[in-house]
């Protein structure tokens, strides 16, 4: 492993390192220095660490960081130049078309830089989109009056302030490429609808209404949120819908945002910190690993793949997630405890274990051995450093191979892991250049799933807030346009499973096959570590028996042996008037069907026709052949 490696793994697990003496002292993420794989590196490499750190050429601050350029762009500033915007490459022309579309003009524009690369995926589908947009986003909350409502516009409108990602806009119109637009001030919009008492009740009018299947907000426009009331009169209170586009926040982003709002709704935002700009978030992804090194590691991971993972065949991966369906699933105490503590010995992360458990599922409904799915990056596995308290989208979706064939079991996990590790090092890169180093040609997609482990608050039974008093969080939306989508929730202790499906997927039985695939990779670990990955089932046992023993149970009990016109007569006899036969647009009931046949059998014989003697049958298609046939 090279030392930019080394780096890159330490950076990924949260550790920091420094010269005490001729000591090197290691702190931070716990779980992960209690890992023998972490252990075994930072002694293979302690030498060399040590030797990097007296050079000078490690920072615990700045370890895998680059040098992020300063805002060039005055307070006062009449015009703004190319010159001003080192993240971007604008001619004047352009940014003065730019410039003239913010309200307040030169004066309220604070910066100008490229889109983060899952946001310019998200600009794809917001601007191929037809109708709607399926990254338009809403919370929903309810107020016992105006003054709340009030209080919390306030809020939300200091948490604006802060944030440079909330103030922010988005341009790509006759521009090479789309650029990010920041306002010094952007207001938040709030309007009041008027509901039908007739269409049911409010809450679900204005989920309906500003659904985002026929709902788009105006993204060159600061700030990228709006705010929708109406008066809920037989709930005596205000609804209101918070529309948020995912250009401007993640999941983690509103855990965030309701930290802050609780913050402004308590008169205690002084003591928030400076908020983290997105700005530089967007100069690490733009200025650090070049184009060429993202080529050559995804090349080597996804080079061989030239056919796609389409679990279930599925391959829309361009849809807006409206027929979806969301499924759940709990991990109890037991197995979650057993999942920690063999990633523990195994010297991986949790989520390692996840990626392979969802891998096998997929390679079981796809057909496939070398698995390709998508998993969502950015410090969502490890945490750490200021990211946890910064707004804006700090993931990137990227294709993540897996094998699940013959390899062991531990060793498929630690493969998993590694590659996991190595990933991180290019979670900056764009997904259409992984996507183009497969051998998948366009424009097939390279993988129709996603699994998105995540970092997650376990639900509180204390009290709520002061500041909440009067404010009620309704629900909130979340969409995907994979087919297939799987978020882990960690919990600190326990896990969680929520699964966004396509309507024609049994969303609960895919979540049944992940904690079965689960369950068995950590039996295997404990007891069978060398047992081939491919002898794993996904199957619990019911539904294993069902498959092999209960479907394949065709046993029909027959009466006795009877010529097929005797049959007739006695279903004849038992149910005359039951439908026989249909044939364009006549019927038959048995009794007729009989009939007709018996006296066409009559007729034969009394023209000489007796056993075994063959008898020519000319007619069409249809109810009188059947009666021949019979007779």
């Amino acid at each position: 492993m090279s030392m930019i490696e080394v780096l890159a793994t330490l950076k990924a697990k949260d550790i920091q390192l420094a010269l005490k003496g001729d000591q090197l002292l290691v702190q931070g993420n716990k779980q992960a220095l209690s890992e023998p794989a972490t252990l075994a590196l930072l002694r293979e490499h302690k030498p060399a660490l040590i030797e990097l750190i007296r050079a000078g050429r490690y920072d615990a601050s700045t370890a895998g960081r680059v040098e992020v350029p300063a805002n060039r762009i005055p307070a006062d500033a009449r015009q703004i130049t190319p010159d001003m915007l080192p993240l971007a490459s604008l001619s004047q022309e352009a940014i003065d078309r730019i410039v003239a579309s913010v309200p307040g003009g030169a004066a309220n524009v604070q910066d100008i830089y490229p889109l983060a690369p899952l946001q310019q995926g998200i600009l794809y589908h917001h601007a191929s989109a037809t109708q709607g947009d399926l990254y338009v986003l809403q919370a929903q909350f309810a107020f016992v009056g105006h003054e709340r409502l009030a209080a919390f516009v306030q809020a939300l409108q200091g948490v604006i302030d802060r944030h440079d990602i909330l103030r922010t806009a988005v341009h790509w119109e006759g521009l090479e490429e789309p650029v990010q637009v920041v306002w010094r001030q952007a207001t938040l919009a709030l309007e009041e609808v008027v509901p039908d008492p007739a269409d049911g009740p409010v809450a679900e009018q204005l989920r309906a209404r500003f659904d985002s299947r026929h709902y788009r907000l105006d993204v060159t426009q600061a700030p990228l949120l709006r705010l929708v009331y109406a008066r809920d009169e037989a709930g005596q209170r205000l609804v209101a819908s918070l529309l948020f586009h995912h250009m401007a926040m993640d999941h983690s982003a509103l855990d965030v945002v309701r930290h802050e709002l609780q913050a402004f709704l308590l008169d205690q935002a002084d003591g928030l910190g400076p908020a983290v700009p997105f700005r530089n978030y967007v100069a690490q992804a733009r200025l650090g690993t070049r184009e060429q090194e993202h080529e050559a590691f995804f090349r080597e991971m996804l080079g061989e793949i030239d056919e796609p993972t389409l679990p279930f065949g599925l391959q829309d991966v361009q849809g807006d997630g409206g027929a979806s369906e969301e499924s759940g699933l709990g991990i109890g105490p037991g197995l979650s405890q057993r999942l920690r503590l063999q990633a523990r010995q195994a010297g991986v992360s949790a989520a390692s274990l996840f990626h392979l458990a969802w891998a096998q599922v997929l390679g079981a409904l796809s057909g496939k051995q070398q698995v390709v799915f998508g998993t969502v990056l950015m410090g969502r596995m490890q945490g750490g450093g200021d990211n946890d308290r910064a707004l804006g989208m700090f993931i990137n979706t990227l294709p993540l191979r897996v094998d699940v064939g013959s390899q062991p079991v531990l060793a498929g996990v630690r493969a998993t892991h590694a590659r996991l590790t190595a990933l991180l090092r290019h979670e900056h890169a764009p997904l259409a250049l992984a996507q183009r180093c497969s051998g998948v040609l366009a424009p097939t997609p390279l993988f129709s799933a996603l699994l998105n482990y995540r970092h997650s608050a376990a639900p509180s039974s204390a009290e709520p807030s002061a500041a909440w008093q009067g404010i009620s969080n309704l629900s909130s939306q979340e969409r995907s346009n994979y087919p297939l989508t799987l978020s882990v929730d960690d919990l600190g202790a326990g896990f969680s499973l929520t699964l966004l499906a396509s309507a024609e997927v049994d969303g609960a039985r895919l979540c049944g096959y992940m904690h079965t695939a689960l369950e068995h990779l950590v039996q295997a670990l404990e007891q069978t570590p060398q047992q081939a990955l491919d002898r794993l089932s996904i199957l619990a046992p019911a539904e294993r028996e069902h498959l092999l023993r209960g479907l394949n149970d065709s046993r029909v009990s027959f009466p006795p042996a009877q010529t097929l016109h005797r049959r007739i007569e006695a279903q004849a006899a038992a149910t005359p008037q039951a439908l026989a036969a249909v044939c364009l647009g006549q019927s038959l009931t048995y009794a007729e069907l009989n009939q007709r046949a018996n006296a066409l059998a009559h007729h034969l014989s009394a023209l000489g026709v007796g056993p075994d003697e063959r008898v020519a049958i000319v007619a069409r298609r249809g109810l009188d052949t059947l009666v021949g046939l019979l007779a």
